[in-house]
């Protein structure tokens, strides 16, 4: 299995991920964030090099959960990450994080938003990589 950490995805993976968006089959969905940070977190602007990426990326946890509450999602979890338990990777992600959202659509629209946009410049400061996991019920 290749694991391969990002900051934004590409161009065929947003078009795969959010094909049912704003369709009969679009509904809730949970994303499953794993999660790695700078050791320094990197403005463009140079600004703020004192700061870990773990505390830029807070930055944005504390604005995007505001975005969260107006657009109807919800963090469902957030936790470090501590140790592995079973299987094997080269490196362990910092923490995981499971986000809910009420659609694809929504999720979506909140990403292309004014106000997210306005935001993303401390998760990315503070990301290294991640790896974002679209679940929704089976039933």
């Amino acid at each position: 299995m290749k694991v391969e950490n990002a900051v934004r995805p590409s161009d065929e993976q947003l078009k795969s991920f959010f094909a049912d968006a704003g369709t009969d089959r679009d509904g809730p969905v949970v994303m499953v964030n794993l999660l790695k940070f700078r050791e320094r977190a990197v403005y463009p602007d140079g600004s703020d090099a004192h700061l870990s990426g773990f505390e830029a990326y807070i930055r944005y946890g504390k604005e995007v959960s505001k975005i969260l509450a107006k657009i109807g999602g919800r963090m469902v979890y957030n936790g470090l990450v501590d140790g592995l338990m079973l299987g094997e990777c080269e490196e362990l992600w910092d923490q995981v994080a499971l986000v809910e959202y009420p659609s694809r659509a929504v999720f979506l629209e909140m990403v292309v938003s004014p106000e997210y946009r306005a935001i993303e410049v401390h998760r990315e400061a503070g990301l290294a990589g991640q790896l974002n996991i679209g679940t929704r019920s089976p039933g």
